[in-house]
């Protein structure tokens, strides 16, 4: 039986109901629509972790944070880590990446934090002794290094990359995206890097909200179009070859990820007046939203980095219309792939799959961006599943989780799965015919900063079930028990009101932690 190939959209910071085929009836997502039309579209589809990098990590592992390492930002993923990516190439798939990664640290800078020589052993170079020898230094760890990039014009990715064969890389985000793409852009337009960042803004008085500014760079320059016209040439190629290997590749945009800097037509494509204001946006009392309040009403609060921040009606607003916009660029390049993927005749034979990384509060309680605080906005994404030559279930609420796409890619790709992958294939989901259902997933959370008021690091577990969220933090996050039927707001906890159900849904989160234990590395024998 002919292997399929798989094409794989992914975008960053995307909540799943900022799109048409989700029920939202604004923004213009006509392509991404198609695919659900025709495929499967998971109402219930939740992150493993809700930060980049321990999320993308659970994605190309199929292990949850606690298992693959890759527990906050900051940390990249082992390079001795076995990917699905890699898993597939070694069974005859050729593999493609193009666009964002975020496997390793693309920001070229040195952590926040770190324990004190005072306390802890360091080696000869100043870096903490660890408990286990990661080893997680030198060029192979350097790929997405901003500073490497743009001071060695030698420097690209070393291949394979976690498996994957082809890397047109992509680092940062908004019009600010360094990697490959820059190389590509000042090819294109030698004075490309004077046309985007803040400082090289179009002035636009009607645009407050923090970290938005109207970019020079015309359409056909901006990251999403690079992205869109770098896949057009891998499918291009593998059509003109000979096509004996099925292959595997991942179209990932950085967008709608902050800063909000859509071009062209797309910045002003939604008015901010149209956009629906959170009923929640005064609400919320939990520690971390009464201190960015507090710090807003003090004029403190810092709204220009990757940290939560409260926004008022209107910043919500014009962040919501901006989004909108980066929303249906990728839509419009996702159009031209499928285009172009049909009139290749490669349609017929690929399984179309869309996610994204996380969500956003994107104004749910006030809040902006993703913090320790689980709403669902920031941790439910959307997941489509295209299989055109199987007949599969349109939409579903059963519980699904970002582990899950390995092992249903790996499934589908008629390959035995790797010892130590956790995910659950959901191809038995899809099935017209099934009847079971999923009781509940786990998220794991662990912060490596202080911040937002609190003096130490957080630890957060959150188990979704059909009908409530609870989540336990340590050692100061709120404890939390939601009914998702009647409150799917989330304002009322009921952690103090509903102790037999708080025991309970306790029990099976922690039953749960014990699942999610890693069972690797085996034993070499008996004894």
């Amino acid at each position: 039986m002919k292997k399929p190939n798989f094409l794989f959209f992914m975008t960053d910071q995307h909540r799943a109901d900022n799109l048409g085929c989700y029920g939202n009836n604004i923004v213009k997502t006509p392509n991404i629509d198609s695919i659900a039309d025709s495929g499967s579209l998971f109402n219930r589809f939740y992150v493993a972790n809700p930060l980049c990098m321990p999320n993308r990590s659970s994605l190309m592992t199929g292990r949850m944070p606690s298992a693959h390492g890759v527990r906050c930002n900051g940390t990249p993923l082992s390079l001795s880590a076995r990917t699905y990516v890699e898993h597939l190439a070694e069974n005859g798939y050729k593999t493609a990446l193009v666009g964002k990664s975020h496997l390793q640290n693309m920001t070229g800078k040195k952590p926040m934090w770190g324990p004190s020589s005072d306390d802890f052993a360091v080696d000869s170079h100043g870096i903490p002794i660890q408990a286990f020898d990661w080893n997680m230094h030198g060029a192979g760890y350097e790929n997405e290094n901003p500073n490497f990039w743009r001071n060695n014009e030698e420097h690209d990715v070393i291949t394979p990359f976690y498996g994957f064969q082809h890397v047109d890389l992509c680092t940062e985000h908004s019009d600010e995206v360094g990697g490959a793409y820059e190389r590509w852009l000042l090819k294109k337009e030698p004075n490309g890097n004077n046309l985007r960042g803040r400082k090289n803004c179009q002035s636009d008085n009607k645009i407050t909200t923090p970290q938005a500014w109207k970019t020079q760079l015309p359409e056909e320059l901006y990251p999403s179009s690079y992205i869109g016209d770098m896949t057009l040439d891998y499918l291009n190629d593998y059509a003109s070859g000979e096509q004996t290997e099925p292959f595997f590749l991942q179209c990932s945009f950085p967008d709608p990820h902050h800063p909000f800097t859509p071009p062209g037509k797309y910045w002003d494509m939604y008015d901010p007046d149209d956009m629906p204001i959170p009923k929640t946006v005064n609400d919320g009392d939990s520690s971390m939203e009464v201190f960015l309040r507090d710090q807003l009403e003090k004029g403190t609060a810092v709204r220009d980095t990757q940290n939560p921040y409260i926004a008022s009606a209107r910043e919500i607003q014009e962040a919501t219309a901006l989004t909108f916009g980066m929303i249906t660029m990728i839509d419009d390049q996702i159009g031209r792939v499928l285009s172009q993927l049909k009139q290749l005749g490669l349609d017929d034979n690929t399984i179309i799959i869309f996610t994204s990384d996380h969500g956003d509060y994107m104004g749910d309680h006030g809040l902006m961006l993703k913090g320790p605080l689980h709403l669902h906005g920031m941790i439910r994404v959307p997941f489509i599943w295209k299989d055109p030559t199987t007949d599969l279930i349109n939409s579903t609420s059963t519980l699904g989780q970002t582990i899950d796409i390995s092992s249903t890619v790996i499934e589908r790709a008629g390959i035995k799965p790797y010892w130590g992958i956790q995910g659950t294939s959901l191809l038995k989901t899809m099935d017209r015919n099934n009847t079971e259902k999923r009781d509940s997933i786990l998220i794991e959370d662990d912060r490596q900063r202080i911040y937002l008021g609190f003096s130490r690091f957080q630890k957060i577990r959150t188990l979704i079930t059909e009908t409530h969220r609870l989540t336990i933090g340590y050692p100061d996050a709120r404890d939390e028990l939601y009914d998702l039927t009647n409150d799917p707001d989330e304002l009322n906890n009921l952690w103090d009101s509903e102790p037999q159900l708080r025991a309970d849904l306790t029990d099976q989160l922690m039953r749960m932690v014990l699942e999610y234990q890693d069972p690797t590395p085996l034993a070499t024998s008996i004894a």
